[in-house]
């Protein structure tokens, strides 16, 4: 019997022994990820504030809308000799700005075809709204300026010209010619006023007539029933959104302790060893109870 409780009581030390790191091990379990899964900041900034020239670190992180900002290290960690603690945090939406480039194309209605009167009805710039919601300033290209006729109609009308034959023997349209040639337009006869003169010659008094005769036709041209314009603007536009968030994470600082356990530059995170620290004085507890209890038996 005597021999069997030491024996009881190495075994029971040895069980408390393996199951310390076991423990440690569920502790680091339960920590969660960790520093692994946190984000790294993009800038550093170390300075000094107030009347008392308090160290302080700012550290600047950048993450995009569907980052987890919980992720950002605010723990308590250790820097030449100071431990620094998070005092703030802010957020910033940063609006960033989407620029393209854009061609639009301008048509518009003209009763002309000239182009010098058609390019000062033309802007020289114009506004520009398009259907994704960029916006800017567009300037005329010259060069693209075209004009097309939308369509053609014939038009008639009539032509008039007059003839005058004189000296005739006698007031007769087989005098008269039926028809002339105008301007490369064939006319037709239309009327005649006669007139009259009398000469005197060897055979007594003559009468002379005279035929004012007025030709008629009919003439047809076409023309364009109007114009259509068409010049592309050309330029950037662009359009604002947010697509960045900034967290500025502000610590301050005092003298670290001695033997705080901080690792330089590390987080403070005493979660981890804890439990194993208890485990271990438990253990040390019971092994000294058995050992006082072993003397005892002993002496009996």
């Amino acid at each position: 019997m005597k021999r069997s409780i030491p024996l009881l009581l190495a075994t029971f030390l040895l069980c408390s022994l393996l199951a310390l790191p076991a423990s440690a091990t569920e502790a680091a379990q339960a920590a969660g990820p960790g520093r692994d899964s946190a984000y790294y900041p993009i800038s550093v900034e170390e300075y000094t504030y107030g009347d008392f020239d308090e160290l302080r670190i700012q550290k600047v992180y950048q993450l995009s809308l569907d980052d987890d900002p919980s992720l950002i290290p605010t723990e308590d960690f250790e820097r030449n000799g100071r431990l620094y603690y998070l005092l703030d945090m802010t957020r910033k939406d940063e609006v960033g700005v989407d620029t393209k480039p854009h061609v639009q194309t301008v048509t518009m209605p003209s009763d002309t075809n000239n182009m010098e009167k058609i390019l000062q009805t033309l802007d020289a710039e114009i506004e520009t709204v398009t259907e994704d919601g960029y916006t800017g300033k567009l300037h005329l290209d010259h060069t693209t300026v075209k004009v097309t006729t939308d369509g053609y109609a014939t038009k008639t009308g009539t032509v008039s010209a007059t003839r005058t034959y004189p000296n005739l023997s006698d007031a007769d349209l087989s005098l008269v010619p039926k028809t002339i040639s105008d301007g490369g337009r064939s006319l037709t006869l239309a009327d005649v006023q006669w007139s009259n003169s009398t000469q005197e010659s060897g055979e007594g008094v003559v009468t002379r007539y005279t035929a004012t005769a007025r030709y008629t036709g009919s003439t047809s041209s076409k023309y364009a029933t109007g114009y259509t314009v068409t010049a592309d603007y050309s330029g950037e536009v662009s359009k604002t959104g947010c697509n960045v968030v900034t967290y500025t994470a502000v610590f301050g600082s005092t003298e670290a302790p001695k033997d705080s356990g901080v690792q330089d530059g590390e987080p403070v995170d005493a979660s981890g060893i804890k439990r194993p620290l208890m485990i271990g004085g438990a253990v040390l507890v019971l092994a000294l109870g058995g050992a006082f209890v072993y003397k005892k038996i002993r002496r009996r």
